[in-house]
């Protein structure tokens, strides 16, 4: 009976730690990393995993920021390069790139291949800024942190629902 008791107590438990979640602020902890020269953020919610970058598949007669196809654990993914996505140089490939898998949470197999990690922001810590209206879709917010630099926090199912980013394919 002992053990019953102990776990009732536990699921109750269980249940107002989740409720109190659930009712809480967003939180504030962004995966952060770069791609060229630009710096992003990511909700952890929206991002996958972060896996070093396997071999790659070229995928011909698609746009040059495709990459192409990984196997990961059996399932195929497309690799986008990102800095080449938003249209700077190419990433120059080094031990330090990262693929992000940004689809997982929407069942969308995409990976972005990225210059490199750089942690864990807290968003808490940056100052907000206003983007202009160039501003590509799919970013969020943006802040500048202590040395000045501007973080954009990327909405990895607005990038997914662009045609834009869907349509690899050369016309």
């Amino acid at each position: 009976m002992a053990t019953r008791g102990s776990l009732k107590a536990f699921q109750e438990s269980l249940a107002a730690r989740l409720q109190a979640a659930a009712g809480s602020e967003a939180p504030s902890a962004r995966l952060s990393f770069e791609a060229g020269d630009d710096l992003w953020l990511l909700r952890l919610e929206a991002s996958g995993e972060v896996l070093p970058v396997p071999e790659i598949e070229h995928v011909p007669l698609t746009k040059d920021w495709l990459v192409g196809v990984a196997n990961l654990r059996g399932v195929i993914y497309g690799v986008t390069d990102f800095s080449r996505f938003l249209g700077a140089a190419p990433t120059v490939r080094e031990p330090g790139n990262r693929l992000v898998l940004i689809g997982q949470p929407l069942a969308i197999n995409a990976a972005l291949l990225v210059t490199r990690l750089a942690g864990l922001r807290n968003v808490a810590e940056l100052e907000p800024i206003e983007e202009d209206a160039s501003s590509a879709p799919w970013a969020r917010e943006a802040w500048r942190d202590r040395a000045g630099r501007v973080w954009r926090e990327l909405d990895a199912a607005r990038l997914l629902a662009q045609r834009e980013f869907l349509d690899v394919a050369l016309q």
